[in-house]
């Protein structure tokens, strides 16, 4: 976990202190594991962690009947990978249109793959390890096998030795929680509710948990994990028949998690978009917006707007999907129209390709605006300012906020626009481009032009620069709308909702005690004994634990053993 997916998952932890928690965390690299640890609440009873970025031989040698099972599973696996459709990602980087997107896997598919993840579960759980066969020349034959059968995806037969070995690679890394020893009853197998925190291989002891205990499945995504694959595998990554492989196995991830899991709960519209198109059962899903915490804005959003009304101001991580080359080109148009307007640009690049990128966007500002001067023994000024947050003009994000009457916001990619919700906590008037989740967030409360349209944005810009009545109308009208819909408040009390409604649907399988060892009263949920779809043996999952809820103003609720599965890739 990291930065704002660590956040929340603790934030939600914390927020359900009437539920006992057990943290499981998967890890992505060694500079995560090493950033430190949280103090955790006293209703977290235990924190189990597996790294997904290595992984030690496990030893473990097969004897016949084990490899036979071996190669049937991953044959059986790697011919769903090669079956074609769906395999050549979304039309377009921003959203789940185009005739070759992921879609709904047909069932025959989605049953195959079901059959072959979950037979290479049980082989893992039954010989203690999967590691060394997913290793092994044999996955890597059977994978070449599987590209080379008859009606095999035609990009998938122009594969090369190289490209085996990489897609092999990256099926061992990302099937990892296959071999971890999570599964029994001493593990998630004793738990009433497993909510993971991402999808994709995040996801998968969730999976391994109904298939193997029937332990319910709530799926939350702020970011889709199968966007993020997309997105991060462009022509320039791999071969076309590396792209295909991996394509197909994270859209047939994404449909079983979707198909097995209790709810779904999409942080957004646009993520709700590209489950649904994956196959995702719209009765079973529900929009949670992330929770945010308003109140370290909340002096700058009921203060009176001091700032300079000539000043725009962009916050954020520096990287080129943010798309600052085409701000700083709206802005050259913008001091056209206003000679006195200034610009802002608060943030800390991303990596070394966000250096680099701030680099080229320095040299390009100091292009477009030659530093000023009032006369020739003044000391010139560039219009346009590079900072990071904690310096003597930004000292904290909400100061960085208030340093702009109107905040921009110019990506050409974006999930959900967390600096953009910021900017309406702090009751600013925003303009942004019309990508991701930007236009659910903001409502009406904001101005939105297309991305890469650098006179559109400036044009916008202008207007509300020119009109200070409309800035404070659009900028009270976003704080309301922001403190009504994304704080943490609405997010702790709509998840407490749904772990009620996940557990109050599921039969319960065991008795529970109070601390005396009796029968504890209301310890069963109403609803399991009352016939219906919930209880019959048609129920797409039950619980092996299900503590039910106390009626009465006196009684206290029986607390739900919940695990949350923080993702390795972030999104939690």
């Amino acid at each position: 976990m990291s930065g704002d997916a660590r956040l929340w998952c603790d934030r939600l932890v914390r927020g359900l202190g009437q539920h006992q928690f057990d943290v499981y965390a998967l890890s992505r690299s060694r500079h995560q594991e090493d950033e430190g640890w949280l103090k955790l609440p006293p209703h977290v009873s235990r924190v189990r962690t597996a790294p997904l970025w290595t992984a030690e031989e496990d030893g473990v040698a097969y004897g016949r009947r084990a490899r036979r099972r071996f190669v049937e599973s991953y044959a059986e696996l790697a011919g769903v990978l090669c079956a074609g459709r769906g395999t050549d990602g979304p039309g377009g980087t921003d959203g789940p249109g185009g005739t070759d997107g992921p879609g709904a896997v047909p069932g025959h598919l989605a049953d195959r793959f079901g059959s072959a993840l979950y037979g290479l579960a049980e082989l893992g759980r039954d010989e203690g390890g999967l590691v060394g066969a997913l290793r092994s020349d044999t996955a890597v034959r059977t994978l070449e096998r599987a590209c080379r059968a008859p009606g095999a995806l035609g990009t998938a037969r122009e594969a090369r030795v190289p490209d085996l070995l990489a897609v092999a690679a990256h099926l061992e890394r990302a099937l990892r929680p296959l071999s971890l020893d999570w599964y029994g009853d001493d593990g998630l197998g004793a738990t009433d509710l497993c909510h993971a925190t991402a999808g994709g291989p995040a996801a998968l002891p969730g999976l391994l948990a109904a298939h193997f205990s029937d332990v319910p499945l709530l799926v939350t995504e702020y970011g889709v994990q199968l966007r993020s694959h997309y997105l991060a595998s462009g022509p320039d990554a791999a071969t076309p028949a590396v792209r295909a492989l991996l394509a197909a196995f994270h859209g047939r991830l994404a449909t079983e998690v979707y198909d097995r899991a209790a709810i779904i709960t999409p942080g957004n519209a646009h993520a709700r978009r590209w489950q649904e198109r994956c196959g995702a059962d719209r009765a079973r899903i529900r929009t949670v917006h992330p929770g945010m915490e308003a109140s370290r804005f909340t002096e700058v959003g009921e203060a009176p707007d001091r700032a300079d009304p000539d000043t725009l101001v962009w916050v954020g991580r520096i990287e080129p999907s943010k798309d600052l080359v085409s701000l700083l080109h709206a802005f050259a148009e913008v001091r056209r129209e206003e000679p006195k307007a200034r610009l802002r640009v608060v943030g800390a690049p991303a990596g070394a390709e966000g250096e680099a990128y701030l680099g080229h966007c320095r040299a390009l500002a100091a292009q477009l605006f030659p530093d000023e001067a009032e006369g020739v023994h003044a000391v010139g000024d560039n219009p346009v300012a590079f900072e990071e947050i904690g310096g003597p003009e930004a000292p904290t994000l909400a100061d960085a906020y208030a340093s702009g009457t109107v905040v921009v916001l110019s990506s050409v990619v974006e999930g959900f626009p967390a600096g953009l919700v910021e900017a309406m906590f702090c009751g600013r008037a925003t303009v942004s481009t019309d990508v991701g989740a930007v236009v659910e967030a903001i409502g009406g409360t904001g101005l939105v032009v297309p991305p890469r349209n650098p006179r559109a944005l400036a044009e916008a810009c202008v207007a509300l620069l020119r009109d200070p009545e409309r800035r404070e109308r659009l900028g009270a009208a976003a704080r309301a709308r922001a403190l009504e819909l994304f704080t943490v408040e609405q997010n702790i009390t709509a998840f407490r909702g749904i772990y009620l409604e996940i557990v109050s649907h599921c039969p319960v399988r065991r008795v529970v005690l109070d601390a005396t060892g009796e029968p504890l009263p209301f310890g069963v949920p109403a609803e399991a004994h009352v016939p219906g779809r919930w209880t019959g043996p048609t129920a797409r999952v039950v619980s092996r634990g299900g503590p039910g809820w106390a009626l009465g103003a006196q009684a206290r609720p029986a607390p739900v053993r919940a695990t949350p599965l923080a993702a390795p890739e972030g999104a939690l």
